[in-house]
């Protein structure tokens, strides 16, 4: 393994900071995870300033998600042509803009096109994050992913947190305001750390990228993500309301419930960067989505608010190691055009993370949550045989490559 100060590429050894890159990825992951709860924290007091109905509320997630997956197509192939300081540094300013923006929006058009840029500076943080993590760390990719994982989940706690112990004292637009100070600071950091250079600066084909990415093994993975992100986007968006109207918990209870979920996921993302060093990278994934399938047939099951609870937090924990970890499989299977090969594997993710909960949500008015939490039951199942038909197809590390 490359010692922590040192990068290699195709032999030649440039020295950068390995803990400097993760703490660059960690803050620009953390920030998409604050764009990722930011309509869900801010939505009822954005509807009371300028008046939204459901129906204008639900076309800006349509339009913050479009804003992300355009990113996610872009910042690939930017990432193998120009390297990770143009993507992060572009992404972090217009995040701070798109903040700024939201912050004096007064009117649907102008929160609308504030939305669509933090979807952009979201998405292209995503990319650039991940992309350089697996970059950098090339011979420990799965647990390095399962770390930055984490402050995913700390930045989707910390604005509605933040936002709930501020508001009464400082106003939403004030909020908002002094939030774009954090992108801000990170695009100065960008534009002061040495980075890794770009793999293909010379080399880029956007054809040959593409053709990479057009590959049927590229796409097994995709496809497992496309599970994958739906069962988490599905769960994050319906667990409270299934606990509340199934098991007749008081909203308190199905909120900290919620919490549950998330706090179980960024646990079992530290312990699965651990369990990496002694169980193969395609197996962890296997076992978690048959623990994932088991753990939904059980909350479908539960009667109590205690027995959901249980369900809940074993799902979050079945859920962790899953999407990091297939990054660093396909990290480590497609180490060329690798910013190309993960903008195709979010791509596709968030079409997941987009339909399955808009799906679940049809079944549940039409049948009740436990038809529309079916759903993730049926994705965990696809994760689960896609795992295996990867394992068949792809050699996988093995728990002593490292």
């Amino acid at each position: 393994m490359a010692p922590l100060d040192a990068i290699s590429h195709g032999g030649e050894v440039r020295v950068a900071g390995r803990r400097k890159l993760l703490a660059a990825a960690a803050a620009g992951i953390f920030m998409f995870g604050v764009v990722m709860a930011l309509l869900g924290a801010t939505l009822l007091q954005l509807a009371q300033r300028i008046h939204l109905d459901a129906g204008r509320a639900g076309d800006l997630f349509l339009v913050m998600n479009f804003g992300i997956f355009l990113a996610l197509v872009l910042s690939g192939p930017a990432f193998d042509r120009f390297g990770t300081r143009p993507v992060l540094l572009v992404s972090a300013l217009l995040l701070a803009g798109g903040l700024l923006v939201l912050a004096a929006a007064g009117n649907v058009p102008r929160l609308g096109l504030a939305v669509f840029i933090i979807g952009l500076g979201g998405g292209g943080l995503n990319t650039g994050a991940n992309a350089l993590v697996s970059d950098a760390y090339a011979e420990e990719r799965g647990p390095a992913l399962n770390v930055l994982g984490i402050f995913f989940g700390f930045g989707a706690v910390a604005l509605p947190f933040t936002i709930t112990a501020i508001s009464e004292r400082f106003s939403l637009g004030q909020i908002l305001a002094a939030a774009a100070a954090l992108p801000l600071a990170c695009a100065a950091a960008y534009a002061l750390l040495a980075f890794p250079p770009a793999r293909e600066a010379r080399g880029f084909r956007l054809r040959e990228a593409l053709g990479v990415a057009r590959n049927p093994r590229v796409l097994l993975f995709a496809f497992l993500l496309f599970f994958q992100s739906g069962n988490e986007f599905t769960m994050g968006g319906w667990i409270s309301s299934f606990v509340a109207k199934e098991t007749g918990a008081s909203v308190r209870f199905a909120t900290l419930a919620l919490t549950g979920y998330w706090a179980a996921m960024m646990l079992g993302r530290l312990l699965s960067a651990r369990l990496l060093r002694y169980v193969r990278d395609a197996n962890l994934v296997i076992a978690s989505g048959a623990l994932a399938a088991l753990a939904t047939a059980l909350l479908l099951a539960a009667r109590s608010p205690g027995a959901a609870a249980g369900a809940v937090a074993l799902i979050g924990l079945a859920y962790a190691a899953i999407y990091p970890t297939t990054l660093g499989m396909a990290g480590d299977r497609f180490p060329r055009f690798l910013g190309t090969v993960f903008g195709v594997l979010f791509s596709i993710a968030l079409i997941g993370g987009m339909s399955f909960p808009w799906a679940a949500g049809h079944l549940a008015q039409a049948s009740g949550f436990r038809a529309g939490l079916a759903l993730p039951l049926l994705g965990a199942t696809g994760v689960t045989l896609l795992a295996l038909v990867i394992l068949r197809t792809s050699p996988c590390r093995s728990a002593s490559a490292d």
